[in-house]
């Protein structure tokens, strides 16, 4: 490997089928063929799912094989809303799900799928994401996704997503899980640049925040391989010329928009995998920010994700000369490169115009930190963490106090 480690690996990889261009969801019909399906639900949120630029557009694009949408889905994550997927699914005869937008409705779909696999009862559905046994029964194939993306945070290619769970009573804290299995992989991605045009630029600059950290923790994380260290350098360089292009203000040019797009697709390429994720610390910082709080992931990161770098080169290498390649930085010695990293990851924050202090999230307070650190030592995404980086709660309030 480049950064003069000599290990062994396993990669193992079905990807989905992915389709790019402009125009290419008016061909969705031919998508279905390909795959074998023929009976679609579109899932989505419900200005994506209702507008004639994008829902409507999807659902010409599937004609004939378009059985229902369901426009219900939001940042919240419920899992009612994925058991009502789930429940119209069974209703429609429907054999594959095509999610339309960013990762909400991508994970409501994901989760959806997981609940018709289950055959479970919302009431089971929400016992199982409380002590953590939701998933796809084993020998059984969930529904196939057709996701159709119009952001830059990568959930696409994914086998993960989250849920939540609404408070029973009041005072009971909302409860937050997930799933996450190989099989969940979607089976097609369908890329079509006009519905990126369709997208609020503040919607795609946070977006684009979170796919960015995809590539930096993809390099550093301890389940990188050769293979996700080169589709991630390669897509943190296309992000990386993208960026100027998405500033505030700035209506993303053809160009800017294709960097974007494929810097995405080739940060998230193989980085989450049915045996293995390269989703690390600052995914987890990401978390702990936004849980509670109104505040997408994409501005978490972008306030935390300079601070908690800087506290990972403290402690160990965290492979920063491939960083420094990847994001274009000119330095030489340890602590040059390391800090030209952060620089660099610092300017692209900037550039998008993005939260740079945690006291400005609406609500939190700095007592907030501390239940905040302890979220974050225990998410699952830290055991990821490069060798030799062991953070307790104390150093993780450390960064957030730095961040505050």
């Amino acid at each position: 490997m480049t950064d003069g480690r000599i290990a062994d690996f396993e990669f193992s990889y079905a990807p989905s089928r992915i389709r790019y261009g402009r125009g290419t969801v008016d061909s969705l019909a031919a998508t279905l063929e390909d795959v074998g399906v023929s009976r679609a639900l579109v899932v989505a949120g419900e200005s994506t799912g209702t507008a004639p630029a994008v829902g409507g557009r999807v659902v010409s694009g599937l004609e004939p094989y378009h059985a229902g949408t369901y426009a219900g889905s939001s940042p919240a994550k419920r899992i009612e809303m994925a058991q009502e997927v789930a429940s119209r699914a069974a209703a429609l005869d429907a054999d594959v799900l095509v999610a339309v937008g960013g990762g909400s409705a991508v994970d409501v779909a994901t989760v959806g799928a997981t609940l018709a696999a289950m055959e479970a009862s919302s009431s089971e559905a929400r016992r199982a994401l409380r002590e953590g046994e939701l998933g796809v029964p084993a020998g059984v194939e969930p529904l196939p996704i057709v996701a159709i993306p119009t952001t830059l945070a990568g959930a696409e290619l994914s086998v993960v997503a989250g849920i939540t769970d609404a408070p029973r009573a009041p005072g009971e804290p909302v409860r937050r899980g997930g799933v996450s299995d190989g099989r969940l992989l979607p089976t097609a991605v369908v890329y079509d640049r006009a519905l990126y045009e369709t997208t609020p630029g503040d919607v795609l600059r946070a977006s684009l925040m979170n796919g960015f950290d995809k590539g930096v923790e993809t390099l550093y994380a301890r389940t990188a391989t050769p293979i996700t260290d080169a589709t991630a350098m390669r897509g943190l360089s296309l992000l990386r010329e993208g960026v100027a292009g998405l500033a505030e203000g700035a209506a993303p040019s053809e160009g800017t928009l294709h960097r974007c797009i494929l810097g995405t697709m080739l940060v998230q390429y193989g980085c989450s995998r049915g045996q293995a994720t390269t989703l690390s610390i600052l995914h987890a910082f990401g978390h702990g920010v936004a849980r509670g709080f109104a505040i997408q992931q994409g501005d978490a990161h972008a306030i935390v994700a300079p601070h908690a770098l800087s506290a990972l080169f403290e402690s160990v290498d965290g492979r920063r000369t491939l960083l420094a390649e990847a994001l274009g930085v000119d330095e030489t010695g340890a602590v040059a490169i390391a800090a030209g990293v952060v620089d660099a990851v610092t300017q692209i924050r900037d550039t998008l115009g993005l939260a740079t202090q945690l006291r400005a999230i609406e609500d939190m307070q700095r007592d907030d930190l501390p239940t905040i650190a302890r979220l974050v030592v225990v998410d699952g995404f830290m055991r990821n963490r490069p060798r030799g980086y062991d953070p307790t709660a104390a150093d993780i309030q450390a960064v957030l106090e730095r961040a505050w």
